[in-house]
Order: C-alpha cells, then sequence, then structure tokens
C-alpha cells in the first residue's frame, strides 16, 4: 500500500476544510467531521486500499487496517494540516462539536450523581421494605410480626436505623457525587452536605410546621435573620450547594499559590458556600424542590388513575431518551416526605411498564421460532426486564421490530390506570419489576399484583398475536446458536491468544469486526489477563497503547489480536506489552497482559477479537471450535485454507 496515495484520496473524499480533528487507533482512522453530506462516500466505498467507513458518536472512520493505518495517518496529517488528537481527545472534540441539547446536559448531570447513589438508595429501599415486613398489619395476620413476636422488635429497630440513614443523610451523599461532577474535591463536598444535616439545625422534614407556627430558630447575621433550617430528604439544594462548592473552590486553587492555597482554599469555600446557602440558595431551592414534588402531587391527586395511565403510557418512551435518569431526583424527594406525598407512585407505574416491555419481548421468543440467537438475546432481556432493567430488551429486542415495543407501551398505559384505580405507591426504592411488591405497602399488594398481572398478559397476548401476521423474517436465517465444527481442508492453523469463552464474531458490538470488515476470526470473552502469540511468526503491530498485535505468521497468515473495544482511549492505562514491532515470535511466547477490572471500571468491554485480516488472501477461514464454549490459550480455533497452488499464498507443507 502506497500510503502517501492512500492519505491523498482520503483527503480529497472527505475535503480538507470539512475536517475538524484527526485520530486513529489499531484500525482506523477517526475523524471529527464538519459536515458528513460533504463526503464522496462512492470514491471512499470504491476505493480498494480501504476495508470500509462508518459513522458514530460523532466520529467518521474510515477501516484502514493494522499496520498500515499509522502510515497513512502520518501521511493523512501531513496533507490536510489537520489538528492531531488522542482518541480520548477526539471523543471530546467530537462532543464538543455536536448540537448541545440543554434538557439532555441536565438530565447527564442528574444522572452522573444519582447513579453512583443508586447501590446505597436500593439497598435503604430494600431494607425500608424488609422493616415494612416486620412491623407491617395485615400480612400475615390481623397483627404485624413485631406484635406477634416481641422478640425480634430489636432486630427490627436496627433494620429501621439501617434503612433511615441513606435516606436521613443525602445531603451527604450528594454532596460528594455532586461535587465530584462539577469538578471540587468530594470530601469537601461530603463536609457541605454534613453541614446542611448538623443536629443543632431543625430538622428538614419538620420545617414545613416550625415555619407554620412561628417556631423557627434564627441567626441575627448583622441585622439579617436567617433561618436555621436543615436540608434532610432534600435533592436540589444539596446540588446546588455542590456546584458552587466546586467553582469556589476552583477559583481559589486558580488565584492562590502553593501554601497559601492549600491552607485557605479549603476554608474559604466552605465558608462562603455555607453563608450563601443559608442565606439564598438553600431557601430558594427548598421551594423549587418543594414546588416540584408539590406539582407531581397534585396531578395525582388531581386526576387521579388517568394521571397514572398517561404517565404510564409514556414511561418506556422516556427511557428512550434518558430522562428517566432524573426520576430518582424526584422519588428521592417523594419518599421524604411521605408524610405529605403518600408515597412513591412513579416507583409502580416503572415497575408496570418494565414486566410489559419484558412481556413483549417473551413474545418475540415465541415468535423467532429457527432463529437461536434472537431467542437467546429475548430470553435473557426478558428476565432482566421483569427485575426492572428494560435497556436490553427494548434497545435490543422490542425496538429492533417496533411493534412490540409499542405495544409494551399502551399495556403499561392500562396496567398503570389499574395502579391508579388502586393508589398503589410505593413507601420505598427497590427493584421496578415483578419483585417490586417488597416496596409497597401490604395492604396494596392486591392492586399491584393485579396490575402487574394485566401488564404482562396484555403485552404478551397482544404482541404474539399481532408478530403472527407481522413479524418479519430473519435475515440471519436459521444459524444455530452453538454450531457444530464442520471438516474442511487442512491450512494454516491459529491458536487462541488468551483463554476464555468462544463467540461469534458476529455478536461484537462493533460494526468494523462484526461486520467483518477487518476479515474473518473469532472473538473472545477473556477468563485471564494474558496474550499469547497465537503462531510462529513476526509481531508488524506493537502500538505504544498496547491494546492491539499485528503478527504475521511464517506462512504468511496476517492475524490481528485487539484486546476490548475503545480500549485505545486508555493511552495504555492497565495493559503491559513485552515484545516490539519487527521481533520474532514463537508458539505460546508471552505477548503482553491486561487488567480486566482496570478496563471494565473504564467503561470499556474486554471482548478480544481474533481476526485474519488477510481473508482475501485464502480460500476460507475455519472456525475449528464451537461457540458457547469454554477454550484455553494454545488450543487450536482458526484455520486459514490456502487457495490453489498459484496463489499468493502457499499450500502447507
Amino acid at each position: 500500500m502506497d500510503h502517501n496515495k492512500v492519505a491523498k484520496r482520503i483527503a480529497d473524499a472527505v475535503g480538507k476544510d470539512n475536517i475538524v480533528a484527526a485520530a486513529h487507533c489499531a484500525t482506523r482512522l477517526r475523524l471529527v467531521i464538519k459536515d458528513v453530506k460533504k463526503i464522496d462516500q462512492d470514491a471512499l466505498d470504491n476505493d480498494s486500499d480501504l476495508k470500509g467507513t462508518f459513522n458514530a458518536n460523532g466520529q467518521y472512520q474510515i477501516i484502514v487496517g493494522p499496520g498500515d493505518v499509522n502510515g497513512v495517518y502520518d501521511e493523512f496529517v501531513k496533507i490536510t494540516g489537520v489538528e492531531q488528537a488522542s482518541t480520548a481527545d477526539l471523543k471530546k472534540i467530537a462532543a464538543q462539536s455536536g448540537k448541545s441539547n440543554p434538557l439532555m446536559d441536565l438530565v447527564k448531570v442528574l444522572s452522573d450523581i444519582f447513579v453512583p447513589l443508586i447501590p446505597a438508595l436500593v439497598a435503604g429501599g430494600l431494607l425500608m421494605a424488609l422493616n415494612n415486613i416486620l412491623t407491617g398489619e395485615g400480612m400475615f395476620g390481623a397483627k404485624s410480626l413485631v406484635e406477634m413476636f416481641p422478640q425480634i422488635t430489636g432486630l427490627a429497630e436496627m433494620i429501621n436505623l439501617m434503612a433511615s440513614a441513606p435516606f436521613a443523610f443525602l445531603p451527604i451523599l450528594i454532596g460528594i457525587t455532586a461535587t465530584r461532577r462539577f469538578g471540587g474535591n468530594e470530601i469537601l463536598g461530603a463536609a457541605a452536605g454534613m453541614m446542611l444535616v448538623m443536629p443543632s439545625l431543625v430538622n428538614g422534614y419538620n420545617v414545613a410546621e416550625a415555619v407554620a407556627t412561628g417556631k423557627m430558630p434564627t441567626w441575627d447575621l448583622f441585622g439579617l435573620s436567617v433561618a436555621q433550617a436543615g436540608y434532610q430528604g432534600q435533592v436540589l439544594p444539596v446540588i446546588g450547594v455542590a456546584f458552587i462548592l466546586a467553582n469556589l473552590e476552583k477559583f481559589f486553587h486558580k488565584h492562590l499559590k502553593g501554601a497559601i492555597d492549600f491552607t485557605f482554599t479549603p476554608m474559604l469555600s466552605i465558608i462562603l458556600t455555607g453563608f450563601i446557602t443559608f442565606i439564598v440558595v438553600g431557601p430558594v431551592l427548598r421551594i423549587v424542590s418543594n414546588g416540584i414534588t408539590d406539582s407531581l402531587t397534585w396531578l395525582v391527586t388531581t386526576f387521579g388513575f388517568i394521571g397514572y395511565g398517561v404517565f404510564g403510557t409514556f414511561y418506556s418512551a422516556i427511557v428512550i431518551t434518558g430522562l428517566h435518569q432524573s426520576f430518582p431526583a424526584i422519588e428521592t424527594q417523594l419518599l421524604a416526605d411521605v408524610a405529605k406525598t403518600g408515597g412513591d407512585f412513579i416507583f409502580p407505574i416503572a415497575a408496570a411498564s418494565n414486566v410489559a416491555q419484558g412481556a413483549a419481548t417473551f413474545a418475540i421468543y415465541f415468535l423467532s421460532k429457527g432463529d437461536e440467537k434472537v431467542r437467546a438475546l429475548a430470553s435473557s432481556s426478558g428476565a432482566s426486564a421483569m427485575l426492572g432493567i428494560t435497556e436490553p430488551a427494548m434497545f435490543g429486542v422490542n425496538l429492533k421490530y417496533k411493534f412490540p415495543f409499542f405495544i409494551a407501551l399502551g399495556s403499561a398505559g392500562i396496567s398503570s390506570l389499574v395502579m391508579g384505580l388502586f393508589q398503589v405507591m410505593s413507601s420505598s426504592l427497590g427493584p421496578a419489576g415483578i419483585i417490586g411488591f417488597i416496596a409497597i405497602p401490604a395492604n396494596k399488594w392486591v392492586g399491584f399484583f393485579i396490575a402487574i398481572a394485566l401488564s404482562f398478559v396484555i403485552a404478551f397476548t397482544a404482541t404474539l398475536a399481532y408478530g403472527r401476521s407481522h413479524m418479519p423474517v430473519s435475515k440471519s436465517g436459521n444459524r444455530p446458536a452453538n454450531p457444530v465444527v464442520t471438516e474442511h481442508e487442512a491450512g494454516f492453523e491459529v491458536d487462541a491468544p488468551v483463554s476464555g469463552h468462544l463467540i461469534p464474531l458476529a455478536d461484537v458490538p462493533d460494526n468494523v469486526f462484526s461486520t467483518g470488515m477487518m476479515g474473518k476470526g473469532v472473538a473472545i470473552e477473556p477468563s485471564d489477563g494474558t496474550i499469547y502469540a497465537p503462531a510462529d511468526g513476526e509481531i508488524t503491530v506493537a502500538y505504544q497503547t498496547k491494546h492491539a498485535y499485528g503478527l504475521t505468521t511464517d506462512d504468511g497468515v496476517e492475524i490481528l489480536i485487539h484486546i476490548g473495544l475503545d480500549t485505545v482511549n486508555l493511552e495504555g492505562q492497565g495493559f503491559e506489552s513485552f515484545v516490539t514491532q519487527g521481533q520474532k515470535v514463537k508458539k505460546g511466547d508471552k505477548l503482553g497482559t491486561f487488567d480486566t477490572n482496570t478496563i471494565k471500571k473504564a467503561g470499556y468491554p474486554v471482548t478480544t477479537m481474533v481476526i485474519i485480516t488477510n481473508t482475501k488472501a485464502f480460500n476460507d477461514v475455519a472456525v475449528d471450535k464451537a461457540f458457547d464454549n469454554d477454550i484455553q490459550a494454545g488450543h487450536q480455533i482458526i484455520t486459514a485454507i490456502p487457495k490453489t497452488s498459484d496463489s499468493a499464498v502457499g499450500a502447507p507443507a
């Protein structure tokens, strides 16, 4: 490949003035483009030196191939003078180049704040549900379990204490995550949260009563009367406090230096945040926060079961947009003031909606006879939806066929309406699915179970009935999930470079690999973190990021080993390499290692691809092991079957 000529053709097709920034990974050029419509797509599609293109996440990606992509990128930069960036920087540039959506930006902020808190809130919610079982009347008789068995009173009290802690001290938790989100010191954020729930303040749950009765104590601040009000159970005020604190801290870090910065920045940040909070921000945001919850409560109270039904109909559609990530803030507020709100009405609606999506997915399982891949996905994602996690069901199955999703919307609306008729509300957070009853007071179980049953039956039967005449024929045919390995001609053997679970390349969630643009091969879900040479040969690619290796065997087979998806963004973090480009290796030699935990914590899959990048040089590339089985490094998994004797690649000796 002439790297200069290829780079020039790409530059001409893309347009030099149409490029914002460029980077590359192990296999492809990654570009941020001003206007994709200006690209001469036909020229790129018909370029014999390129393997394909696709546009995703604000990046236009051109697949060149391992080894050549470096040279093409270097020439491309020289020709265009484009801004060079790392893949991580390119991701940021792509995000900044896109159109900003203030609403989605807000949702993203709320998501970043509350998602880390979900384990604590769910733990507290489930413990609260357990306490409800122990202390609630009517579950196991006229009396509660505590009344029937007084010896468990201490147990119930301890559980109640544990359940209440995350909600009573919620401002501290939010102070940590929100301050971190806004770029400040999370420990200072925790201190600010503690400041808002000090025992010397009027408890946040009693503020309204104290104000109404005229018993609210105040500070006299140079003639200004400041209420000594706490913020237990509040959400928005704490987020506002964290925002102020983080920005004050960054301001002082910028303008104070050395020991002065170290000594005085924390104090100045806290004291100014405290004054601003208790005088202005806290009271104002308390009013806003209470206004939101009061409005929602009014909506449900005013319109009753109709409000339930409307909300339930659109709940899954809201999930698609990501706006549901803001609901924990509202739900927490509803639960924090149960005496006024009556509980959380969002939770039972979410449970009905999730069950409906799961039921529709199960119907697709029965409609997809012969397509084991779809059936496997439908069964697992349907079960997940039943337990409250619907994204796999919605995005993986229902939205693919469209009609199951919309049928589920209607089913959820009907079942949510029934929830409203029975006035079902949760008294805690929990799994929003069929086991969500543990978060529902016992006297509302009948209404909950009737609604859930309706949600399942309607969604399942309607999807099944409609799908029998409208289900599209699968393009994947009847490919079995675990294909039987057939006999094939002799060829050049390639071993597994890592131990793990063998899966089809088509199941990898990256178009470059799954569509075979890079060539035929397999994927492995690693069970350890050591990469070995799959054959004798020469290392042709050994990137500084250490996430990919290219090896050309002594028989002319070009092998790409790519560890994880988008792991180039880690820039070598979590990886170690023991080889260099041009080095000769023997089958079984250790090429490198990777830390699975580091990669997963960064949000990247560790799925490892093994691809024959010069597939076209062979008659076929056969898979020698059945998919969905565990394999060990060093076991033969691929055979490259040579063409006739007059081909460029010779036959095995």
